[in-house]
């Protein structure tokens, strides 16, 4: 009988072995490796499966609390805690996993490279298909929308800004991927701490199978060299909107001042007149709304460098612009194209940030004549290169107190943690697009309804939003639903979409509104919604709340706005009658709904 139970006990040992099971210190995840796969649960229901995992127990290492502050985003004063856990996959390679209590994160740790290539990933995320999921199909400046499907037998999309179905099957997938595997639960896939000598990544499938795979990077690794972070986010919608998993896994602040930081509103000059930058008049005509709207900055977009190229500017010159704004009490930021994307047929300044010397040189005078900041526009993808350029740019701009906003860029991944002064990032299909296809105005409205749960999650979004008048294109969406995209995406810098004679014809209300907006959120709240259909939220700032609201529909819709964690206080509402006019009033109890008209919207102003 003896060697029957050694056989019996080896099987059971075995079994256990495959369903050794890791928990969040909160208990609400668990992770089992079975049979070469991990298996990740919320509140004993399956959320996502990874494939072919090289790796059969995972040894625990030690308890991980984050406790920091940011200048920007969903929350000033960030915690989280989390179980680290660690498994041998070869003799120099390691993974190292955290259950954290909002999602799990896990990345390649490797030593003793010698002159090697960047190791192969076997990252695989198992998605069913019928699987409810948002995803964005992979471009360079990650500027898609996230259709709501439950395959991804999708064709891909083809054209200027998406507007054209190809017949093949798209299979690259840029992040975050967002998904609804069970009722109610919810995991947003992406990828946080990008650092010098690695490329970003993306996914690709092949049936249910999605892949992770690094961005080219050519470099020969020599020593120690570790992935990003991998990043699934999982709970409630509320646990996705309000994590901020992607910065408590990135490097802390790298820079030793930060006082000179700033976030603001901006008045921008694109979405009106897109080539508005090269002529003084236009430039003046922005600043003087700022200094009505009580704004801190103002953008002057491309071609500035042609100025004095107009013959109306009589000779002006940009450092005429950045005078006169700063003579006005309002900060200039100026835009470069980053030479490494779009070039040819492309807008300038170009070539002045790309070699070190050239750059310290071009940020120093920026410095010296009174720039606050700098827009600095397509690049060119997840590339290694474009990683360290986008640090290199960072560091360099901060040594000379400039703020940064990435345009035509990939999605951030937690440098707004580790270079504060990186206060928005595009990498997102956003309003200026009114300026360029027909097909933005009627899938603006559910578009909009989705970024909170998907693109917003991981960072702020330059979307540039409010816009009361039309652009090349018209948009359909209410007066209040525009406003309300002001407190719904978060931004560090937050740029106005709108000319100034239209600001300036608003109610006074909506102007003083404006010129009071926050830019960073003690704390952000999920009211209710559901990606696509509609969403409220609320934001704190002091002691005041704000609390926005869009239908993303093309039918009047009732919002819950269930506020008892604000208590008591006054309130300012903001709405949109059936006409379109604007409603505004005084309330002194708070709402438990808000009656929206159809891709309407409202915003409530809470004063405690």
């Amino acid at each position: 009988m003896k060697p029957i139970i050694s056989t019996i006990l080896v099987c059971v040992f075995a079994l256990a072995m495959k369903a050794q099971t890791v928990t969040s210190p909160n208990g609400k995840l668990t992770a089992k490796i079975i049979e070469n796969k991990l298996v990740i649960d919320y509140r004993n229901q399956k959320v996502l499966e990874l494939a072919n995992v090289p790796y059969s127990t995972l040894n625990f290492v030690k308890k991980v609390k984050d406790d920091y502050q940011m200048l920007e985003g969903k929350r000033l004063h960030c915690t989280n805690q989390a179980n680290e856990y660690q498994a041998s996959i070869g003799p120099d390679a390691k993974i190292v996993m955290r259950l954290y209590n909002d999602g799990i994160v896990f990345r390649y740790e490797y030593t003793n490279l010698q002159n090697s290539k960047v190791p192969t990933e076997q990252t695989a995320y198992v998605i069913p298909e019928g699987t409810k999921r948002w995803m964005q199909q992979w471009s360079d400046g990650y500027e898609g929308f996230f259709p709501l499907s439950t395959t991804a037998n999708v064709k891909t999309l083809g054209g200027f800004g998406g507007a054209t179905e190809q017949k093949d099957i798209n299979t690259h997938w840029g992040y975050p991927l967002l998904m609804e595997p069970a009722e109610g639960v919810f995991a947003l896939i992406t990828e946080a701490n990008i650092e010098r000598r690695q490329s970003a990544s993306s996914l690709f499938n092949k049936g249910e199978v999605f892949s992770v795979k690094q961005d080219q990077n050519d470099l020969l690794l020599t020593g120690d060299w570790h992935t990003p972070w991998r990043v699934v986010i999982i709970g409630t919608l509320a646990d996705i909107v309000q994590s901020t998993l992607v910065t408590d896994v990135s490097e802390p602040c790298k820079l030793t001042q930060i006082a000179w930081i700033k976030p603001g509103v901006v008045s921008w000059i694109y979405w009106a007149y897109n080539h508005g930058s090269n002529d003084y008049n236009i430039i003046k005509k922005y600043v003087d709304m700022a200094v009505m709207l009580h704004l801190p900055y103002v953008l002057i977009d491309a071609e500035w460098d042609e100025m004095d190229k107009i013959a109306s500017n009589e000779g002006k010159t940009i450092e005429d612009a950045v005078a006169y704004a700063n003579s006005k009490g309002i900060k200039p930021l100026i835009w470069y194209n980053s030479s490494v994307g779009w070039v040819n047929g492309a807008p300038g300044p170009k070539y002045r940030l790309n070699k070190p010397e050239d750059r310290e040189k071009e940020f120093a005078w920026c410095e010296k004549i009174g720039v606050a900041g700098v827009k600095i526009d397509f690049f060119s993808g997840d590339n290694q290169l474009n990683m360290d350029y986008c640090q290199d740019l960072l560091e360099s701009a901060a040594r000379h107190h400039l703020l940064v906003n990435f345009h035509g860029a990939p999605i951030p991944r937690g440098w707004q943690r580790t270079y504060p002064n990186l206060l928005s990032t595009e990498g997102v299909y956003g309003a200026e697009w009114y300026n360029n296809v027909p097909h933005f105005t009627k899938k603006a409205a559910s578009h909009n309804a989705t970024l909170p749960f998907t693109r917003n999650v991981i960072g702020p979004m330059d979307y540039t939003p409010c816009a009361f008048s039309d652009s090349q294109h018209p948009h359909i969406t209410s007066k209040a639903h525009e406003l309300a995209l002001t407190v719904l995406f978060e931004s560090g810098l937050q740029h106005l979409a709108d000319r100034p004679e239209s600001f300036l014809s608003q109610p006074q209300e909506v102007q003083t509104f404006l010129g009071k907006l926050p830019t960073a959120w003690d704390e952000t709240r999920y009211v209710s919604g559901y990606p696509g259909e509609s969403v409220v939220l609320a934001r704190r700032s002091g002691n005041t709340w704000y609390v926005a609201g869009i239908n993303g529909s093309d039918n009047a819709n009732t919002l819950a706005t269930n506020l008892r964690f604000i208590g008591k206080g006054k309130a300012q509402l903001f709405a949109d009658d059936a006409s379109g006019q604007w409603q505004i009033s005084s309330i002194s109890k708070l709402p438990a709904q808000v009656n929206c008209q159809p891709r309407g919207g409202f915003v409530l102003v809470v004063n405690k």
